[in-house]
């Protein structure tokens, strides 16, 4: 993929306009210097308050050998250890917060599907600061107070629902929390409520705009102006697709909840560029997944995260296992930007020695004509050698020799493009599983 994020295209009678002045906040209106001197203050404040009140990081700071106030400039953060998952796990479910249960005012945590959960806490301020960094981001994508949100994130435990309905609260719209599931109902309210935005995972957008249209209604005469996707990568051409079957702006959001959730850097969308972290409440470095050592602005590595203002659970170089790139700030030009992720450390899959990502295989099924942006990534051992099938969906009256023509396209493009040999399987639409959130695009049956 390209180091710069490409633009995407949405009717010009939706285009984004620049935020007005008097609409940034405080932090977005700081020089590239300020912003620089603020986050060395939060940032030794943090080190000090994640030595003195957790056990986990007093131990790995003294192995490593450094002491908060080691880290006399932002480039010394580079001593410090990284934080994983693995540790968040080990000091279940408590065990990283770093003020008194009595000071805790929420806990989320992460499904725990691929092992024990990981949970998090947040105090009051925690809280306000999350609602703040959603609400800018949701301002930045081009909400305005008195816009209607609908929320299609899951609320509960997933901090995706309700990280995204305080800061939509914050940002003074008014919030539809339908949360995930219920797909005609949800697609009925968006006719009768008439909401501005969406804030839902980019693959139950699509199940959405199936749904209007199996429905007889055209997605693109709704209400919504904007769509607000985060939760999963997803890829410049699923973008072009939301935004030409809905006729909307479609934006990135990203977060984790380990660092706090949603609103972690959004894009702008007057520009569609790239994801503005906000580097007043979180300092980004990428990082070579292999070796550990800190990358240069613009190459390719693993996300790794530091926040500057949490309380009850700070993270020092907390690694995402998300691929991405820092970039200079255009948009908010005192914010570096991350491009839009392009998968994760463990969605890689190697086949006979080559690196396979989720949203390579995407990208070409959503360039072949006569498929559906739904398909799903299957991974079976035969003999000695892994072999992997890409099954996806036709569109509606598409024909048996169209369908083998776009087999043929999808493998050959995998081919020339990837490097690997695929089967590739045309099924009837409606056939896979579609998306109440988050998707799994790789089934694994290898130890089946």
């Amino acid at each position: 993929m390209s180091s710069e994020p490409t633009t995407g295209a949405a009717p010009a009678s939706r285009r984004g306009e620049p935020l007005p002045h008097d609409l940034l906040d405080d932090a977005e209106r700081l020089s590239c210097e300020q912003l620089r001197e603020l986050q060395l203050d939060r940032l030794r404040a943090t080190l000090r308050h994640a030595y003195d009140n957790v056990e986990l990081y007093r131990k790995k700071f003294d192995a490593a050998g450094v002491v908060p106030d080691d880290c006399r400039s932002l480039a010394d953060l580079s001593r410090f250890p990284f934080t994983t998952k693995a540790d968040l796990r080990e000091t279940y479910p408590f065990g990283m917060f770093a003020v008194p249960m009595a000071d805790v005012r929420r806990v989320h945590a992460s499904s725990g599907t691929t092992g024990r959960a990981t949970v998090v806490g947040y105090t009051d301020n925690d809280l306000s600061a999350w609602a703040d960094v959603v609400a800018r981001s949701i301002r930045a994508a081009g909400g305005r107070p008195g816009h209607k949100v609908h929320v299609s994130y899951g609320y509960g435990l997933f901090t995706g629902g309700l990280g995204a309905h305080y800061g939509a609260e914050r940002a003074g719209c008014t919030v539809i929390p339908a949360s995930g599931g219920m797909t005609a109902r949800q697609v009925q309210i968006i006719q009768d409520f008439r909401p501005e935005i969406i804030m839902v995972t980019p693959s139950y957008m699509l199940t959405l705009l199936d749904e209007f249209e199996r429905q007889g209604v055209d997605p693109r005469t709704t209400s919504l102006q904007v769509g607000i996707f985060g939760a999963e990568p997803w890829t410049e051409e699923m973008r072009r697709e939301i935004e030409e079957r809905a006729g909307i702006h479609a934006v990135d959001i990203y977060g984790l909840s380990e660092v706090m959730g949603p609103g972690v850097a959004q894009e702008c969308v007057e520009t569609k560029d790239g994801l503005h972290v906000w580097e007043d409440h979180f300092y980004p470095e990428v990082v070579d997944p292999l070796t550990d050592a800190v990358l240069p602005g613009g190459e390719e590595g693993e996300l790794v995260f530091t926040s500057l203002t949490k309380e009850a659970l700070p993270v020092v170089r907390y690694r995402t296992r998300d691929l991405s790139r820092l970039l200079p700030g255009t948009a908010r030009p005192a914010f570096r930007r991350m491009s839009k992720v392009t998968g994760r450390c463990d969605d890689m899959i190697i086949l006979r020695g080559v690196n396979v990502f989720p949203t390579q295989i995407e990208e070409i099924v959503l360039r072949t004509p006569g498929v559906a942006p739904h398909f799903q990534i299957r991974l079976t051992a035969r003999g000695r050698m892994d072999h992997l099938t890409v099954r996806v969906e036709a569109r509606p009256d598409v024909g048996p020799e169209q369908r083998e023509a776009a087999a043929r396209a999808i493998g050959q493009s995998v081919k020339d493009g990837v490097g690997v040999s695929v089967e590739v399987e045309i099924v009837d639409p409606e056939t896979l599983e579609r998306s109440l959130g988050k998707i799994h695009r790789v089934k694994d049956l290898r130890t089946a």
